[in-house]
């Protein structure tokens, strides 16, 4: 059978060239949408999947009101100014990262409550999340996030615009789903350039270092994190749209490691003999992991995928594009 636009469910994927976003396309492909996706650049290491993939600045009101051109099932707001931790924890970034993932969000909802889409989805972060002076069985549960204290600028932002949404849900009548994504990793996320996340940049330099040499990473590498692989945030976010559930819903997994421990596991699926320095370098929190307490509960949901499978498959694809680079 032959699917047209008209016949399909219809999702608008903001944000689609990034590396969840271009993700969530083939997802929302193979669940038999029909998928706008629109960015300020395409994805960078493969072709989109979507049925139309529109190129624009979503800062830009009139360019956003273009995309709103029909009814939506679906409406996956991805699009921020973010990266890793040499981007969002200088300092020297915030008032851009602030001004621009608002101005964003700030569009999009506007759009949203004249045209009434169906569901509409915000991706949040961890980085909402105040820095405890002394863990505790319930850190990083949802209700945690309050008194608010944000470790950086783009915390702070994602922390409003889930307030923002939150309104605009309760005084225009918008079906809202809200994420508190955990440091999302897989294939195809940027792993150079500045803006990668650690477990990318760790494999970069574990890959480009020569046998017997020694690497450095940022910190004491103390700190502790927990990391989710692409296909499982995907999996759960599927079934938050599935679900009711209106509140911010933590996308993690609970899987915690230290940095200096992924440096070594990294290092370990190698195969070389490598020596970890640690130098001074933003750091972010010294710890945070997924509670997965809500989502367990509300979406019978747990991540089930190894972090040292999914290291690996990021480590070989990485590699593979290290070596196109050389």
């Amino acid at each position: 059978m032959t699917f047209t636009k008209n016949l399909m469910k219809r999702a608008l994927v903001l944000g689609a060239g990034g590396f969840i976003g271009n993700h969530l396309v083939k997802r929302l492909r193979k669940d038999g949408f029909y998928v706008k996706g629109a960015d300020i650049t395409h994805p960078q290491f493969s072709q989109t999947e979507a049925n139309e993939f529109i190129l624009g600045d979503l800062r830009d009101f009139h360019f956003c009101q273009t995309l709103f051109d029909g009814p939506y099932e679906r409406i996956y707001q991805l699009a921020a100014d973010m990266g890793g931790a040499g981007y969002i924890f200088s300092g020297e970034n915030d008032a851009t990262i602030m001004s621009n993932s608002v101005q964003i969000n700030l569009n999009i909802l506007h759009l949203s409550r004249e045209r009434k889409p169906g569901l509409l989805f915000f991706s949040s972060s961890a980085c909402i999340y105040p820095d405890p002076s002394e863990p505790t069985p319930d850190m990083y549960a949802e209700n945690t996030a309050y008194p608010a204290l944000p470790d950086s600028d783009y915390g702070w932002e994602k922390l409003f615009s889930e307030r923002l949404y939150e309104a605009h849900a309760r005084n225009f009548s918008l079906d809202v789903r809200i994420a508190r994504f955990h440091n999302i990793y897989g294939p195809e996320a940027i792993w150079q350039g500045g803006k990668e996340k650690a477990i990318a940049a760790i494999c970069r330099k574990v890959i480009q270092a020569t046998e017997n040499t020694t690497i450095q990473i940022w910190g004491d590498g103390r700190q502790t994190r927990s990391f989710l692989y692409i296909d499982k945030c995907l999996e759960a976010i599927e079934l938050l749209m599935q679900s009711s559930f209106p509140h911010p819903v933590n996308i993690g997994s609970d899987e915690m490691i230290s940095i200096q421990a992924l440096t070594e596991m990294t290092i370990a699926i190698s195969g070389k003999k490598l020596s970890i320095e640690n130098i001074k370098g933003p750091t972010g929190v010294e710890t945070r992991t997924s509670n997965n307490t809500m989502i367990k509960k509300e979406l019978g949901w747990a991540p089930d995928y190894p972090l040292r499978k999914g290291v690996e498959t990021t480590y070989r694809w990485i590699e593979s594009q290290a070596k196109q680079h050389s």
